[in-house]
């Protein structure tokens, strides 16, 4: 795969690559309102959005704006659905085959395969490393403050200029981050912002391995972990990374962001990990106990989504069953009062349910 987009735009702009973008789009929301509307006249409306990516009049829409706050409170800005079908083209033809595969290994964020799940089995992985060749060791834990609301546009579209040099495609680009005429910040919401934060935090992951020399190294999105030998390592490299993130990216480490020895644990991803079992933690059990609660109450009043819930409950066990977490799932199903609905967690082996 060539190391920069050349002459490639009008080669991946095609009806069928924008009808592919479109089916994409409108995976989880085909019966929504805008979708609906968009597909009355389909052809007609991936043509006119075909003319105007060729002939470079394409220009993004108004965002609309509300809050979600699970897993806690965000502003999310969301676009009109023919520009999420652009934003799933640019992706799908552009970023995925030409810059995803530059991503160090250990980025977990935004890669087919990977997610968060393989992040926390990679970071148990490199603590049981660390322990079986050196006893003790530190564990650097960072993240960034306000990550996506201060990228710095300007360092971000230098970055991309480094992949991208076809010019219809930097344009568009451009358009995609320059739009709604702030300096920093990306919108959470818009399906490019992850991967341009993921590109964004591409550029710390071959800092840190390849000139700081760190070994042991997981990041997903904004959340890394170095694990290093000793203390006055984890202080330098905590000091050399917070330097980097400030000089070079224009961001900074959020203040929790610090080392401490292996013996205390590492709370990644959604679980309290050690070297040879991991638990939920403790918020995750608070959430899914507020929630059980919430769903018993529901039922007695005959007010349930059943359907709803199942698809909850199983996403919850699956998730959970990546810990040593039987106990707990056993608890939490012997408290829902509609359990009979329910799967049942199956017996426990080395901390997983099979």
């Amino acid at each position: 795969m060539p190391h920069t987009i050349r002459n490639e735009f009008d080669k991946h702009l095609t009806i069928e690559a924008l009808l592919d973008a479109h089916e994409r789009a409108c995976k989880t929301k085909r019966y929504s309102r805008e979708v609906l509307k968009f597909e009355i006249d389909l052809e007609t409306n991936i043509v006119n959005l075909y003319k105007k990516l060729k002939n470079g009049t394409y220009k993004m829409g108004k965002y609309r704006t509300f809050k979600i706050y699970e897993p806690k409170e965000r502003v999310i800005r969301a676009l009109p659905y023919v520009d999420r079908i652009v934003h799933q083209w640019y992706i799908h033809e552009f970023i995925k085959p030409y810059v995803v595969p530059r991503f160090i290994s250990d980025s977990y964020a935004c890669i087919e395969g990977k997610g968060t799940h393989k992040a926390v089995d990679k970071a148990q992985e490199y603590m049981q490393k660390m322990k079986n060749k050196y006893g003790t060791y530190y564990i650097v834990k960072c993240d960034i403050k306000g990550f996506f609301y201060n990228i710095d546009k300007d360092v971000l579209y230098n970055i991309l200029k480094k992949f991208i040099k076809d010019e219809k495609l930097l344009a568009l680009t451009y358009e995609f981050i320059y739009n709604d005429g702030e300096d920093v910040g990306l919108p959470i919401g818009n399906y490019t912002s992850q991967f341009f934060a993921n590109i964004y935090m591409n550029e710390l992951d071959h800092y840190i391995k390849e000139r700081l020399k760190v070994k042991y190294y997981v990041r997903y999105m904004d959340d890394f972990i170095m694990f290093v030998r000793t203390k006055e390592d984890a202080k330098k490299v905590l000091f050399d990374v917070s330097k980097y993130v400030m000089e070079v990216l224009h961001l900074e480490l959020n203040n929790k962001s610090r080392y401490y020895p292996n013996k205390m644990g590492l709370d990644f991803c959604g679980f309290r990990i050690y070297e040879s079992y991991r638990l939920l933690r403790k918020r995750s059990i608070k959430k899914i106990k507020r929630k059980v609660r919430r769903w018993n109450m529901l039922y007695e009043r005959g007010l349930l989504d059943l359907d709803k819930t199942v698809l909850e409950w199983n996403s919850w066990l699956a998730h959970s069953s990546h810990g040593k977490c039987y106990k707990l799932q056993m608890n939490i199903y012997n408290k829902i009062i509609f359990k009979e609905y329910l799967k049942k967690p199956y017996v426990e082996t080395y901390g997983r349910i099979l």
